[in-house]
């Protein structure tokens, strides 16, 4: 079994030199190098390296690395929350307990990380997809006052 450092360097050089769309693809790409993981391994690899996905120019999306200059455009020009929040930012919407945030395709999961570092109060638990996020409030939270600290997170006005 290869260790921890080999694989991450193994991820860095596969996300750095290939289009690489999705963790299935990954995973592939990695056993056969050898890494034989499962899909919360790799997830929480990613998570560790900040490699995100975006716009790959042809329609689709591809995994970068923080170093790579498409990553800086995206994320270095100001906070990420901020580039994220103003241009993938949609609505709010609550139903019960639960609140859903649209975004543009492609920009929740980025949003969510985001939500999930500032460690919002009334924040249970919240789910990415690719344009949805479903933020689980705690029972009797003010939707107000979160509304109030989503603003914050968001960084926008609305």
């Amino acid at each position: 079994m290869k260790n921890k450092s080999n694989r991450l360097h193994a991820i860095r050089m596969i996300v750095q030199n290939e289009r690489v769309a999705n963790q299935d693809e990954l995973l592939e790409k990695l056993r056969v190098a050898g890494f034989d993981i499962t899909q919360a391994t790799l997830s929480r690899d990613l998570k560790q390296m900040k490699v995100v996905k975006a716009p790959d120019g042809e329609g689709g999306h591809a995994y970068v690395l923080p170093t790579d200059s498409l990553y800086e455009r995206i994320y270095k020009a100001q906070a990420a929350y901020e580039k994220q929040m103003h241009s993938g930012y949609l609505s709010l919407q609550f139903s019960g307990n639960i609140a859903v945030l649209k975004t543009r395709p492609g920009y929740a999961s980025g949003i969510a990380y985001e939500i999930d570092e500032h460690k919002m109060p009334s924040v249970l638990a919240t789910v990415a997809g690719d344009d949805t996020i479903l933020l689980v409030l705690k029972e009797g939270a003010d939707r107000s006052e979160f509304r109030r600290e989503i603003t914050t997170v968001l960084s926008v006005d609305r």
